[in-house]
């Protein structure tokens, strides 16, 4: 279905990988994993032709449906039901009839009339050949399973927030692939990269079952545990220190085991061969003093460099982004309030009359189903949006940090070290340097463009222009997203730690937990409540 071969990657100067042979069959499901920075995003683009290998060949033998991380829309006038019908043409189609429907009630003229009742019934057979006189209850069918009801397919993209436009693209890509909703026809190849941001317990149920019922081929990146564990019968590690690709021809709870063994075994393969080397080494070292054991001299040292050389690298342990949130500058007892705050998108209302106070140090989430506003609600308080009715109103002090879920604080076509010279103009090269490399954002990255990292390197990227200010109210929208697991860890050490003010939208719960929050904030009616365990539970539904 895909076949790559001597496939070379690079971003930038930096090699991801080199020599590599990769093929998708029909039944596979394959999990592309690495660190973040690996080249997994990368490797995706390439197998779905939208970006060209540095060297090597990518030969698609089938349909692709493509899901990048953050996907670029077109016309954001269009609905979300007609962007996910078009996925099969049927938009067109049903423009078409209604257009020729339209000429054959008003056209007097016989024969412009015969020529409408034509066009509409070879458009007719074509919409009926493609399904489409149940795929609009199919699509509306996927669109449920991953939250999208008949009130947002009626609106138009630019209407949507950016987790239920990304959903909009994963429906239309699943419906492309899919005959009945139930699961994908053996002629589409799915290529996935981060499927399950933005949805809800019920979605990632949902889309964990389709793709285990997906004929076709899958490859999917993702740092969900579970998807992996449920859906996946063949493994792609990308190592990042060898720059290949491991494959393994099994499920995900074998491969952990299997790979760990394989990191044993070349530890102690390593070990043993240094222990003779490092005798051989010394032997050598002893005959070479004496001239007539010159030539044994340089034949053991050359056959330790051999000994050495032939063996496979050994996976060192992969680096840590070191997080840490800002200290806060001083401020008032409430930096932050809001009264009567409303949004509305055409004729849709998103929330009205909301009012909160953000207090000095104090830990707020906000809970709502997709679409109840959360997003926009952050984009209010940071200013990135007016509202329209009601205020933002600044206490003394106040510097807000805010991290977007759509990394929309970078300049994609701006390079790393620009983003983060912009987010702190007034900071030294050498001390942003040292930010960055703790970000593990170094050397030829810097000069790469923000655009072409991977989803765990704009993370880190807008975290690093985050922590540049000394902000004292952190908004921050799904900060864990697109991250490892040891990244993860190192964004919760920093809510754990953080003393400032923190308002928090997230699906992940482990990041409440670590937040501890004081206050809850349920939209859209935008009622406040004390926060207590029994809203955990909502966290991953919200």
């Amino acid at each position: 279905m895909i076949t790559a071969t001597d496939l070379e990657l690079r971003a930038g100067a930096r090699l991801l990988l080199a020599g590599a042979t990769l093929r998708v069959q029909p039944g596979d499901r394959i999990g592309l994993v690495g660190r973040n920075g690996a080249g997994k995003t990368t490797t995706l683009r390439v197998l779905a032709g939208e970006a060209q290998p540095y060297a090597g060949q990518v030969r698609p033998a089938t349909e692709l449906g493509y899901l990048p991380q953050d996907p670029r829309e077109g016309d954001l006038s269009v609905t979300a039901r007609n962007r996910v019908l078009a996925a099969r043409g049927l938009d067109e189609l049903l423009a078409g009839m209604t257009k020729a429907q339209a000429a054959m009630a008003e056209l007097a003229d016989e024969r412009e009339r015969d020529d409408a009742v034509r066009t509409y019934g070879r458009l007719a057979e074509r919409f009926s050949t493609l399904g489409g006189y149940t795929a609009e209850s199919d699509a509306a069918r996927i669109c449920a399973n991953l939250g999208l009801d008949d009130r947002v397919l009626g609106q138009p993209l630019r209407t949507l927030s950016g987790g239920q436009r990304r959903r909009v693209e994963l429906a239309r890509i699943l419906f492309a692939a899919s005959e009945s909703g139930a699961g994908g026809r053996s002629g589409t190849t799915l290529l996935l990269d981060e499927p399950t941001n933005h949805l809800d317990a019920d979605s990632l149920s949902w889309l964990r079952g389709f793709l285990r019922g997906h004929t076709g081929g899958l490859v999917v990146i993702s740092h969900d545990v579970e998807l992996l564990a449920e859906v996946v019968n063949k493994v792609w590690f990308l190592d990042a220190v060898r720059s290949e690709v491991d494959v393994y021809n099994m499920d995900w709870k074998r491969y952990l085991g299997t790979r760990a063994a394989d990191e044993a075994r070349r530890r102690r393969e390593r070990a043993n061969a240094e222990k003779k080397a490092s005798a051989l080494q010394q032997q050598a070292a002893k005959l070479g003093a004496k001239a007539s054991k010159a030539v044994s001299a340089k034949n053991m040292a050359r056959r330790a460099d051999t000994m050495l050389s032939g063996l496979d690298e050994t996976r060192r342990s992969d680096k840590v982004a070191k997080i840490a949130f800002p200290e806060p500058a001083p401020c008032g007892k409430t930096p932050l309030m809001a009264t009567g705050l409303s949004k509305t998108y055409g004729s849709l209302e998103i929330f009205t009359g909301v009012d909160l106070a953000i207090d000095r140090g104090s830990r707020v989430v906000v809970l709502g189903l997709n679409g109840a506003g959360k997003t926009t609600l952050l984009r209010l308080l940071a200013g990135r949006e007016a509202p329209d009715s009601g205020d933002v109103l600044a206490g003394h002090g106040l510097r807000i940090g805010y991290y977007a879920q759509e990394h929309e604080t970078l300049d994609p076509d701006a390079t790393v070290w620009q983003n983060v010279r912009h987010a702190a103009p007034d900071t030294g090269a050498q001390e942003l340097r040292n930010l960055l490399g703790a970000f593990l954002l170094t050397g030829e990255q810097l000069d790469q463009l923000a655009g072409t990292l991977s989803g765990g390197e704009k993370t880190r990227l807008a975290l690093a222009g985050l922590v540049c200010g000394a902000a004292n109210v952190l908004l921050l929208d799904e900060p864990t997203n697109n991250l490892d697991p040891a990244s993860r860890e190192q964004v919760l050490d920093a809510l754990r730690r953080y003393p400032g003010a923190v308002v928090l939208v997230t699906h992940d719960p482990g990041a409440v937990e670590a937040l501890e929050p004081e206050r809850v904030i349920l939209l859209p009616d935008g009622a406040e409540d004390h926060w207590s365990a029994d809203y955990l539970d909502l966290v991953q539904l919200a």
